[in-house]
């Protein structure tokens, strides 16, 4: 789970719900024989663990170190400590639930922080009005996208076993049962826990990308189908109570994405073929998930024409129902004076006929298969009329508004696939198509003298290349291969289809090479072969360079009448992807954020002056280096205007399971982000904290430049690459199997740290707890501000970190990061470098700047220590810091054991086993892997 979801805690505790590791069950929680949730799992999990051995336990309690254990018990003592780091995080989004609901029953759903109670009853009692409410709510558009980062260390099988250990301390929480049910619980719970200790955590094999698309469907299959209509019953019921006490129910307007089967930037296994079995695989998830609500409302429908009349209307929409369900008589005549049952059923026939098309299986009736979600949608929205109709509102409003939500939200697509490809291979291929039927002497590349010339040229000709030349190289095949799968995909359903992420966005040439692909691939408005791409295709600046260009970038882009035309036809919007992990990796963490900050101003007035309205896709990771924040507070910081009313954002690996692996976790997750994008629209026009005067800027600039000097000075240090690969597991992290996709974008060697892509990157950096990443250079940025400005210099950063939202939330993740470093763990890393100035050198500058920036951090916040700010994640770091030790310590003596070895994976098997599992056990006790 991420640190960055999981302590969400500020001054005000309960603003994303936060998800703590107390020692007490909140009121009303489980108890047992008045030990707390956490104190019940470490019981049994000692008594299955001590059966094994009984040091084992001492492990668990802390009283003995897993170094300490003797080696053939070392697998069993890693095994005990990664299942007991699972099980706090269980125990802590329990207690989280029950927190919540606490404050709830103590008050009113506005108690809690960040809910859409929470927001409207605020902008309500400001001043604000109902109409305004309701008109932004209509435009809202929140966008979650799932992606297969490798950041998710637990496979499906292990996730299942926590839902159950979660489902079992919920159910044991009510206060019916008898004691001896109370026991049968306590012992079902033991049976998982049990399961626990015996499954397997490491991967015996590198997942493919099936399985990955398999993962990703099962939180929507499980979770998400039901939680996401949900989310509208939670803010209807919150204009109801703020601003219009009869208004009618409003959509959640959820639109989910995903990257799982999309994402080929430097994924070779991610081909074509293999995106169109994944779009297939949403598609028959999404049909397949409406029959259960279909089956209930056959059961529960039991109105009759013996009670009421059935309206005009309905009688007309069930003629035409059973006509094309092929089965009217058989339907009819079970279904006698029920004329909604028929008409359920009638519709469930022709869902179960768009499946068997879809499989290619013959049909067992001659039901007319659905065309379109929207004729499904159609026919619910009539079955929903007429029960209002017939004076049964409430009955529609249960049973069949759900429904009419989760076409709405998942259509037949469960969530529109974006593709990601890097902008060097798109470029390349554009490059080979452009230069075909041309001398030699004529060809040009991407950064030659005539490039922008000839794409220019090609843009507003209506020539089309040859798309099936025989000479094509594999890439241009591969790349032509996909367009026509997404051009398939877009005139079958066009939202199966999301948009076209062009990864490493450097220049307008990029962006008109892939409209370019898009035109040629027909995805068009027209048969014209220049007209404009319907296409959504979305740059991603990813680096500081690349972030100080966007602006110029989109400017150009914009002005260019062809590109002008394709963004009319996506609704004069222009969505624009903003890159925090290789942003951070290029420039630091301070640098990152300010550059990022900025960016979003300068794109949004962008977009006023062009009359385009740009929206933003942020790509977070779980950790703090990656962007990982708590949701709220983060949406939160965004500059004044730039969310309005749409937002994207990336869940990644270990997050999607730590936000969406339990119903009640999932609806909270959502609601946050949703009511967060609805109050940055509301209320950022007005909010004092967002406004950013000359004083603060011209702050902000001097220390994003103070801190990017210490860390490309830190980064550029002579044996630098040598250090952190032999510091660290970095090499070793690929032997996990945690994702299908490798860790260098185009294979690049270990002494090419720009090849390295940001999650291993962070993820060592975590594992030998430099954790670097989210700290380095703050501390030099602000000690060098005072010295030069002096006194005045810190009263202005106090000032800052009193008034300014980003500035507070940048201090304020860099000090829980800190905390989680540990110089003393990091120095036995350290001890891993054979060149002895090397290894004195930069650990001696990372040690130097650690005790800096605590110093500087405590000064600028006010407090005594570091993190008092924030007891609970302190609290969370120490609990678990004994076992910590030991793992760390262990993973030191393996890495030294298994690089004895010439090839590493010639090593041996137990020491190699229990390495990996030492990094699963570190990952999981800090909360994140990248």
């Amino acid at each position: 789970m991420s640190i960055a979801m999981r302590d969400n805690q500020t001054e005000k505790p309960f603003a994303e719900g936060a998800q703590t590791r107390e020692s007490a069950v909140a009121e009303g929680g489980f108890e047992q024989g008045g030990a707390s949730v956490r104190g019940l799992l470490l019981q049994q999990l000692s008594s299955v663990v001590r059966r094994r051995h009984p040091d084992l336990a001492r492990v668990l309690n802390g009283t003995l170190s897993v170094r300490d254990l003797d080696e053939a018990l070392w697998l069993d003592g890693l095994q005990a400590i990664a299942a007991w780091f699972q099980l706090l995080t269980i125990a802590e989004e329990y207690t989280a639930t029950s927190r919540r609901r606490a404050i709830e029953r103590r008050g009113s759903a506005d108690a809690v922080l960040g809910s859409f109670s929470n927001v409207i009853g605020q902008f309500m009692a400001d001043g604000g009005s109902g109409d305004e409410v309701r008109r932004t709510l209509a435009g809202l558009r929140v966008g979650p996208t799932m992606t297969a980062h490798p950041t998710e260390t637990k496979r499906v099988t292990v996730l299942e076993i926590h839902r159950r250990i979660y489902r079992t301390l919920t159910e044991a929480e009510e206060q019916r049962w008898s004691p001896r049910e109370r026991d049968e619980l306590i012992e079902r719970l033991r049976g998982e826990i049990e399961l626990l200790w015996l499954t397997g955590e490491l991967r015996l094999e590198k997942p493919s990308v099936d399985q990955e698309v398999a993962w990703g469907l099962h939180f929507f299959r499980e979770i998400l189908f039901e939680t996401g209509p949900k989310l509208g019953d939670v803010l209807t019921a919150a204009i109801r109570r703020h601003a219009s006490e009869n208004s009618t129910p409003v959509s959640p307007n959820l639109r989910f994405a995903t990257w799982i089967g999309g994402d080929r930037d430097g994924n070779p296994f991610v081909t074509a073929d293999l995106t169109r079995a994944a779009l297939s695989e949403y598609r028959k998830s999404a049909l397949a998930s409406y029959l259960k609500p279909l089956e209930r409302l056959i059961v529960e429908l039991s109105v009759s024409t013996s009670v009421c009349m059935i309206p005009e209307t309905f009688r007309d929409a069930l003629e035409g129902a059973l006509g094309l369900s092929g089965r009217r008589e058989a339907i009819a005549s079970r279904n006698l004076n029920e004329p909604f049952r028929q008409f359920v059923c009638a519709v469930a026939a022709r869902l179960r006929a768009t499946l068997a098309g879809d499989a290619g299986e013959r049909r067992e009736t001659d039901a007319m298969p659905y065309r379109s979600p929207s004729e499904m949608r159609g026919e619910i929205q009539a079955l929903h009329q007429a029960l209002v109709e017939i004076g049964a509102p409430a009955v529609a409003e249960r049973l069949v508004r759900p429904l009419l939500w989760q076409l709405e939200i998942f259509g037949f697509h469960t969530a529109s696939l974006d593709i990601r490809q890097n902008a060097t291979i798109v470029n390349k291929v554009v490059a080979e198509l452009l230069n075909l039927g041309r001398d030699e002497d004529d060809h040009v590349q991407k950064g030659e003298p005539g490039w922008s010339e000839r794409l220019r040229e090609a843009l507003r000709s209506d020539r089309k290349p040859d798309l099936d030349a025989a000479d094509l190289s594999d890439d241009a095949r591969e790349t032509v291969a996909l367009f026509r799968v997404m051009r398939e995909a877009k005139t079958r359903d066009n939202r199966a289809i999301g948009a076209f992420i062009l990864s490493m966005t450097e220049s307008a040439d990029d962006m008109i090479a892939c409209h370019l692909l898009a035109r040629w691939g027909g995805i068009t408005a027209g048969d014209d072969p220049s007209a404009a791409t319907t296409l959504a295709i979305v740059p991603l600046f990813e680096t500081i360079d690349d972030l100080r260009a966007a602006p110029d970038i989109l400017d150009e882009m914009i002005a260019i009448p062809a590109i002008r035309r394709s963004l009319r036809e996506c609704g004069d919007r222009q969505e624009i992807m903003l890159g925090y992990s290789d942003s951070n990796k290029d420039g630091g963490f301070l640098t990152s954020n300010w550059e990022l900050s900025k960016a979003q101003r300068l794109l949004h007035d962008v977009g006023v002056k062009r009359r385009v309205r740009v929206s933003f896709f942020h790509g977070r990771g779980g950790s703090v280096s990656r962007g990982g924040a708590p949701t709220g507070r983060a949406i939160a910081a965004q500059p004044a205007e730039t969310v309005d009313g749409a937002l994207r954002l990336t869940e990644q690996g270990e997050v999607v399971s730590s936000k969406f692996a339990n119903k009640g976790t999932a609806l909270h997750n959502l609601e946050i982000l949703s009511a967060s994008v609805l109050a940055h629209t509301l209320k950022s026009p007005r909010e004092r904290e967002l406004k950013d005067d000359a004083e603060f800027k011209e702050a902000m600039e001097a220390l994003s430049g103070l801190s990017q000097t210490a860390y490309a000075d830190l980064i550029s240090t002579d044996g630098f690459i040598d250090y952190f690969n032999q510091s660290s597991p970095v090499e070793e992290l690929a032997l996990l199997n945690i994702g299908s996709r490798p860790a260098r974008r185009f294979g690049g060697s270990p002494k090419d740290l720009s090849e390295l892509r940001a999650i291993p990157w962070v993820f060592a950096w975590s594992q030998n707890r430099h954790l670097m990443t989210g700290w380095y250079g703050i501390g030099t940025a602000f000690d060098s501000f005072v010295k030069v400005r002096g006194e005045d210099g810190m009263k202005l950063l106090q000032s800052m970190f009193r008034n300014s939202r980003l500035f507070r939330l940048i201090v304020d993740e860099v000090e829980k990061q800190h905390y989680q470093c540990d110089p003393a763990i990091g120095a036995e890393y350290a001890k891993l470098v054979k060149n002895e100035t090397v290894r004195d050198t930069i650990f001696g500058k990372i040690e130097a700047e650690y005790e800096l920036t605590r110093r500087m951090l405590v000064e600028v916040t006010g407090t005594k220590d570091l993190a008092e700010r924030f007891p609970v994640h302190k609290r969370q770091i120490d609990r678990v810091a004994a076992q910590l030790e030991g793992v760390h310590r262990l993973q030191v003596e393996l890495l030294s054991r298994v690089r004895g070895t010439a090839d590493v994976r010639e090593a041996d098997p137990r020491a190699l086993d229990a390495l990996l599992l030492s990094i699963h056990c570190t990952s999981a006790g800090l909360g994140w892997t990248g």
